[in-house]
């Protein structure tokens, strides 16, 4: 399909840009000097209390947008050329594959979501105007497709309850797969709702490839990706992100929360503050009422019914372009689709600590007046702007939340929006001061002599896939080059590097297993802490040899200027446990009392490993089939229940928000011997206050689950030791008896106070589900 039309489709709205840290990305988070602009007027004005809901054209839609001065957004592609688009990637050449949801929520019962016939498109750009012109199915017939990432002329894929992960390639460059393999093998099925499997992955600095979810991270060798199993789990769901020294950011829309696990990589473990957002990051401000939120009138200010919390943020990045102002660099874009807004942070970095802030005050950087704005995704593009994806789409939450009779539900009927769908959108923000880069990129037919000189470009993009495809090629002709780089000198470039494209030579030379403890040693003593920082962290492959002379190395950096250097000494001496390694933790541990993040990492993992050490005893003393139960409900609960109760069962607690959930730890309606109530809240779901506390949002029916999902959910809450409980397991066939005595489950949920009752009138006359 062909298309020009519509290229003048653009429009610049109000607003407001501010400049508080400049140039972060050639400037680090260390000791970062902030500029201080003054911020011009910028009026938040809600265009619509109850919008309506009927579609728009992309131009008429564009015209809903409101952005900053000087800057307007671009289409890039609309429909029919994408259709439900969730997310995308470039490959190295520029092309553009586009993860279509084309089943995804066409009414709120969710029917036909299963059925094999989304999409992956390839799009082009043929004459360089920033529009695409050029489009291909590049697979069909897929089951909700969720993930895409290029590694050189493959593409490896993920798809809805399944989760293996498929490699795809165009062999005669008609731009269709034709050649399909699997590349990671793992025949479980995923039993998660569509919006709690996995929605990310990518190749991150440090060469592992992460996803959004779960405990494992892959290693890309000849031609199949090695897992890695972590210690815990990944709680991000749609939308995974890095910086330009591979902090990872993900994000939980269940529980509301716009970035978690932002502190330390997840090998290290899981850590969260309460204080790892100002309370005003937490709050969005639409421009229109956004009366489908889940949450309800709980969620919305009575005053103009927009969105007062975060409760489906996805898609996140960091900006790491060079075609807009250079205080965009670095910071955080989290867009709200129900909010139909995009929140801009500014990253800030305390004592190691990472705190991200609002930009504006009570407004946000993007906002459509648009009810049918969904910002799915967002990205740095080659031409280094910024990539929105729009789904355009009426329905933006999964069944169990929207069906019949719940609010949502009622929403959906009465604004017909199971109406709007069949679209979707891709645009660009660009500034007017600053034109896009239009030097298309060729790197899969360049040799890794002219791959090298991309490690120092401005824009990330061009960085990241540089050093992604020089591993691949695994091309030992350019490590003599690559040692000039990582040691400063200018070898093949035009001038001396970046430290940014030194951090890139020495983790280029990781993944090729060339760096040598000479060049580790002196990047240990550089004077740029982001380089003292990162030779620390690829040390962990010589501490996993017991190197004595790399520890002694690592003895130096024991006092050194940096917190960022000092925290990850202390997070690299834990991955190989040797006396040796320990005291040296214990001394730096010592030396910084004051480090928050420093202390509460160590102690967070030192429980984790404790808790994980009871439930491996707590396990022994239970029956085989019991034990299988347990470990299946364990999965499932830190893989979806754990987004609101959290992963110790204490409830999710965040500076400025609400308590999402009522805590499961030692819960008495957990530990009782009657088996009935747990399992009728799963069934009915669950609203209304729960010992005299209302919590933000209802628990939404399991019903749609199977009998064994939530026998083993319950089993494992019911007797898990890390979550404080210790009562006996509940067998599907418990659940399958209490499930036929139900003969109509109350929508939108059952109140406490009732199921109370009920338990009480079953104590009276002993006639239901009797206990073993």
């Amino acid at each position: 399909m062909n298309s020009k039309s519509n290229k003048k489709a653009k429009i610049r709205r109000g607003g407001v840009v501010v400049g508080i840290i400049s140039f972060a990305l050639l400037t680090g988070f260390c000791n970062v000097p902030q500029k201080n602009t003054v911020e011009p007027p910028f009026e938040r004005v809600v265009v619509d209390k109850n919008p309506p809901s009927i579609p728009l054209s992309p131009e008429e839609s564009m015209r809903k947008i409101q952005l900053p001065p000087g800057y307007r957004v671009e289409l890039v592609a609309a429909e029919p050329m994408v259709q439900e688009p969730v997310g995308m990637a470039w490959d190295a050449n520029g092309r553009l594959y586009v993860v279509e949801m084309n089943t995804y929520m066409k009414d709120s019962k969710a029917t036909g979501q299963f059925e094999p016939t989304s999409r992956i498109k390839l799009l082009e750009d043929t004459d360089g105007d920033g529009k695409m012109d050029k489009s291909s199915i590049f697979i069909d017939s897929l089951l909700l497709p969720r993930t895409v990432l290029p590694i050189g002329d493959e593409l490896l894929v993920t798809i809805t309850n399944i989760q293996h992960i498929w490699s795809y390639r165009d062999t005669n460059g008609d731009g269709k797969a034709d050649q399909k393999k699997i590349v990671f093998k793992n025949d479980a099925i995923d039993l998660r709702n569509v919006e709690h499997q996995n929605g990310g992955m990518m190749w991150n600095l440090d060469n592992w490839i992460y996803p959004t979810r779960d405990k494992f991270r892959y290693k890309y060798q000849n031609g199949v990706m090695v897992a890695d199993t972590m210690i815990d789990n990944m709680t991000g769901q749609w939308g995974i992100t890095a910086d330009n020294y591979g902090r990872l950011f993900f994000s939980e829309a269940g529980p509301g929360l716009p970035a978690v696990q932002i502190q330390q990589m997840p090998a290290y473990g899981a850590l969260n503050f309460k204080d790892q957002f100002a309370p005003e990051f937490m709050v969005p401000w639409p421009i229109i009422g956004n009366l489908d939120a889940q949450g309800g009138p709980s969620a919305l200010r009575p005053e103009d019914n927009t969105l007062n919390r975060f409760t489906s943020g996805a898609g996140q990045s960091i900006f790491r372009g060079d075609r807009l102002p250079a205080d965009m660099q670095g910071d955080y874009f989290i867009p709200e689709p129900v909010g139909r807004i995009i929140k801009r942070g500014r990253v800030t970095n305390e004592n190691g600590k990472i705190i991200l802030k609002d930009v504006y005050e009570k407004k946000d950087w993007l906002a459509s007046a648009d009810f049918n704005f969904r910002p799915m995704n967002t990205y740095t593009g080659p031409d280094g702007t910024f990539y929105i994806v729009d789904m355009y789409h009426g329905i933006i939450q999964e069944s169990e939340w929207s069906g019949p009779g719940t609010y949502l539900g009622k929403i959906i009927e009465e604004k017909e929006l199971y109406k709007n769908r069949g679209m979707g959108r891709i645009y660009r923000v660009v500034h007017e001061d600053i034109k896009p880069d239009k030097t298309r990129p060729n790197m899969l037919n360049e040799p890794a002599a002219k791959l090298l000189t991309y490690l120092d470009h401005p824009n990330g993009w061009w960085r990241d896939n540089a050093q992604l495809l020089l591993v691949v090629r695994n091309d030992q002709s350019v490590v003599p080059a690559l040692k000039q780089i990582a040691r400063g000198e200018k070898g093949p470039l035009k001038k001396k590097p970046s430290h940014l494209a030194r951090i890139h030579a020495l983790w280029t030379l990781e993944g090729l297993n060339a760096l040598d403890k000479p060049l580790l040693f002196q990047a240990l003593a550089d004077a740029e802490p982001q380089i003292r920082k990162t030779a620390v962290w690829i040390s962990e492959m010589y501490l996993k040899q017991n190197d004595a002379e790399v520890l002694e190395k690592l003895k130096a950096l024991e006092n050194d200027s940096s917190p960022d250097v000092r925290v990850q000494l202390s997070l690299s001496l834990r991955t190989h446990k040797t006396p040796a390694t320990q005291a040296l933790l214990t001394s730096l541990l010592a030396a910084n009392p004051n480090n928050e993040l420093m202390q509460m990492s160590y102690k967070s993992h030192e429980q984790t490993l404790k808790m994980l050490a009871a439930e491996r005893e707590r396990v022994k003393n239970i029956s085989p089939e019991e034990r299988e139960l347990v470990q299946k409900g364990s999965v499932i609960f830190k893989q979806l229940c754990s987004n609101c109760h959290g992963s110790d069962g204490k409830g999710r607690i965040i500076a400025g928000a609400p308590m999402m959930a009522p805590p499961l730890y030692k819960s008495p309606r957990m530990s009782d011997t009657d088996k009935i109530v747990p399992i009728e809240i799963m069934l009915h779901g669950l609203k209304g206050p729960i010992d005299g506390k209302t919590y933000p949002d209802v628990m939404p029916s399991m019903a749609g689950q199977s009998d064994e999902w939530i026998a083993s959910v319950l089993s494992y809450v019911r007797n898990s030791s890390e979550l404080g409980n210790n009562a006996s397991v509940i067998t599907p066939e418990e659940v399958k008896k209490v499930r036929a005595s139900i003969k109509q489950l109350t929508p939108g949920g059952e109140t406490m106070q009732k199921l109370e009752v009920h338990k009480g009138y079953r104590n009276t006359k002993r006639n239901f589900v009797e206990e073993k």
